[in-house]
């Protein structure tokens, strides 16, 4: 208890030596660049801190605006999108760490765990038919242009 105190009647009897120490040693120059160094920071301070504020509403701003953009884009897919009844197929973002962990360590399925799983399932689904979608457009361009080349053969 007493190592605290002495450290701290050190400390604070340093600090305050070192201070009037260095402000009586100032001479006329130094007194005025002080002087002009703060009074600066005092008038510009307001300044920087609106200009601040200022760029980070606009950041604010245009993450708002991605972000409304984002769920209308989620919002506009629709469940027939999903099954492949549209020609418009859009996948949303992937997660399949969703409860990896429960079914590595064993757990039995839960009511929480079905939501997880059955979001899975669907995003596979919807991997398997754009694949296929896919491998379906592949094969027609395929046979256009085998088409292309038999017409140039047959002239």
């Amino acid at each position: 208890m007493d190592g605290i105190r002495n450290l701290a009647s050190t400390v604070s009897s340093r600090f305050t030596n070192n201070v009037t120490a260095s402000f009586s040693a100032l001479t006329l120059q130094q007194w005025i660049r002080l002087v002009a160094i703060v009074g600066a920071y005092l008038l510009l301070r307001p300044y920087i801190l609106k200009l601040g504020a200022r760029f980070q509403m606009k950041q604010l701003e245009k993450e708002g605006e991605e972000s409304e953009r984002e769920a209308a884009r989620l919002a506009a897919l629709t469940p027939n999108e999903l099954r492949g009844q549209n020609k418009k197929l859009v996948l949303p973002d992937e997660s399949d760490s969703e409860g990896d962990e429960a079914e590595g360590a064993g757990a039995g399925s839960s009511a929480t765990d079905w939501g997880k799983k059955a979001r899975r399932r669907q995003r596979h689904m919807v991997k398997k038919m754009l694949e296929a979608h896919e491998k379906k457009l592949a094969e027609e361009q395929a046979d256009e242009e085998d088409k292309d080349i038999q017409e140039f053969l047959v002239d």
